[in-house]
């Protein structure tokens, strides 16, 4: 592509509404342009780099014998209240009528749909197994869009489902998509942890995440210092302490004025958070219920959801804390009323420990298990870094990641929803098994950029680069330059492999900035060593020009391309 006749443009300072490191080279190198929250557009550079993504997706899913289709966005939306899922989804779903009045979505994802489009071939155990893929727009209300690509409210997802007789068929279908997502994120040149994660709306046996590291990642992925253990925090469990060796005293009635929180009480009694247990009140499908954990620990609230078996956990407002005895910043769980009970198993050990007093300035201190009742007990917390991993029994720690792509075993979930069965050897009907796989492209976009930067701009590897190489004219009334940048254009046209040009007339400082900027990963100047058949060659990731013939460069071009290839 020659630039003087393109649409092309950078900016020169950072977009005011962008907070990643991503969203903002994306945008001042042109590849993106916001239109709202959350959504936006792709311009050229940015559709090339997408596109360049797709295919290497599609090139490794076709390798596995999955088909690819496309699914429509819109979708009635009767078909997401068959699967029980329209509930879970709430307000996160787009919902419209159309002009006959019939209640219709945009589609969030396509499992429901992808069952109906299976029951079309399914009719017994011998028309199994088959996977199906798309890559296709997804829509979700996101609350708070953020991060560049990284949470928006319309993105394109490639979405694969496998379909299987049974449990040992799925697992052969899940490794074949599972190995052709590590290769997709090894060709990506993303540092990635494959951790285990919770299944959420998806619902279903097991979930899986690919997690690219990143300081500005929303997950936090728990990490062993001694095994290979990695997992989601949202899943990792708190391994289960033992009974602490120590006397069980009386309990004592403390004043404990403008103390609030948890951390004031326990500096105000100058004891350690350890040795406290904190309330958390909250709505929980719009019943009130308190849980009391350890002083220096999260509520995890996905783990809570699963215990209790809810679907939506908030805060408590006062007109729910008054339906009973609670007293916002000194609740403890002695003589309280009014509410569900819910304690974490690590409290259950602890001894002589800080709790509210139901009183408004006071708490207890010396409270044990025997001094209350509790209805419920689990594992309901966030694990530390220094915690014991549940694997090994060595030290977690932690890192911060962005989920690029994800597998789950679904099981028979959505096909006893959505009525897919088949006959089996034996003329029985059985629910057929399934599987799904996401992967998340202008997501695994803006995480290449995040990993791949330098204080200059993008560094793109080679495999998805919008372009592999820039050639930089820099003086366009010199006939010699000209005729070698043209040439060097040509001939690398001619060997599959489309140059940027830039023939502009612009400053060469201009130029340089400019590729840079979008970050191509190899460079080729043509200046005054014209005359002499000599250009400057530059990959995106050194210093230093290295002087090389024409052809030279153009045989190197092609090396690094065909390495890039290979790998």
């Amino acid at each position: 592509m020659k630039l003087s006749n393109s649409y092309f443009y950078t900016l020169r300072e950072d977009p005011k509404d962008e907070e990643s490191v991503s969203g903002i080279l994306l945008n001042r190198g042109g590849f993106i342009r916001k239109s709202s929250g959350g959504v936006y557009m792709f311009m050229p550079l940015g559709y090339k780099v997408k596109t360049n993504i797709e295919n290497i997706i599609r090139e490794e899913m076709n390798k596995t014998g999955c088909q690819e289709l496309i699914m429509p966005c819109l979708i009635p939306e009767d078909v997401y209240v068959s699967s029980g899922r329209r509930e879970n989804f709430g307000s996160s779903m787009f919902a419209l009528k159309n002009r006959f009045g019939k209640q219709m979505v945009l589609g969030p994802t396509h499992e429901e749909l992808f069952a109906i489009a299976a029951g079309m071939k399914i009719k017994s155990y011998k028309d199994m197994p088959f996977s199906l893929y798309q890559m296709q727009t997804k829509f979700r209300d996101e609350p708070r869009p953020r991060f560049g690509l990284i949470r928006v409210v319309e993105f394109v997802m490639k979405d694969a489902y496998t379909f299987d007789r049974d449990l040992e068929g799925l697992d052969v279908a899940y490794q074949k998509i599972f190995d052709a997502y590590k290769r997709i994120f090894d060709r990506l040149d993303l540092d990635y942890r494959i951790v285990r994660a919770d299944t959420g709306v998806m619902g279903g046996l097991l979930s899986e995440e690919f997690q690219a590291i990143s300081p500005i990642g929303e997950d936090t992925v728990v990490l062993c210092d001694s095994c290979d253990y990695a997992s989601n925090i949202e899943i990792t469990e708190n391994v289960e302490p033992k009974d602490q060796v120590e006397d069980e005293k009386a309990r004592e009635l403390v004043a404990t004025p403008n103390c609030s929180s948890i951390e004031d009480v326990c500096a105000y009694l100058k004891q350690p958070l350890e040795r406290s247990v904190k309330a958390l009140l909250m709505n929980v499908d719009d019943k009130l219920v308190i849980f009391f954990i350890r002083g220096d620990r999260e509520l995890n609230e996905t783990k809570v959801l699963k215990l209790l078996g809810a679907r939506e956990i908030n805060f408590a407002n006062d007109e729910l804390i008054a339906t009973s005895n609670a007293v916002p910043g000194y609740t403890g769980p002695a003589d309280l009323s009014g509410c569900q009970i819910v304690v974490d198993r690590e409290v259950l050990p602890m001894k002589n420990f800080i709790t509210g007093a139901n009183k408004e300035g006071y708490h207890y201190l010396n409270t044990n298990l025997k001094d209350f009742r509790y209805d419920l007990s689990g594992d309901i917390v966030n694990v530390k870094e220094g915690d014991i991993c549940p694997h090994c029994g060595g030290r977690i720690r932690f890192q911060k990641g962005i989920e690029v792509g994800n597998t789950f075993k679904l099981g028979t979930k959505y096909s006893k929803a959505m009525n897919l069965y088949y006959q089996d050897a034996n003329a029985t009907l059985q629910p057929v098994v399934m599987g799904s796989y996401g992967i998340g492209v202008g997501r695994s976009m803006a995480a290449v950029v995040e990993q791949h930067h330098d204080d200059n701009g993008i560094i793109w590897p080679i495999s998805i680069a919008p372009y592999k190489v820039g050639i930089v004219l820099i003086n366009g009334r010199d006939e010699t330059q000209v005729a070698m940048a043209e040439k060097l254009y040509d001939e690398l046209m001619a060997r599959g492999i489309e140059p940027l040009f830039d023939d502009r007339d612009e400053r060469p400082g201009v130029k340089f900035k400019d590729m840079e900027l979008i970050g191509l990963p190899m460079r080729i100047t043509v200046g005054k060593g014209a005359v002499d058949d000599q250009v400057e060659f530059r990959l995106r990731t050194e210093s230093e020009n290295t002087i090389l013939t024409s052809q030279q460069a153009i045989d190197k071009v092609v090396e690094l391309c065909c390495q890039a290839d290979s790998h």
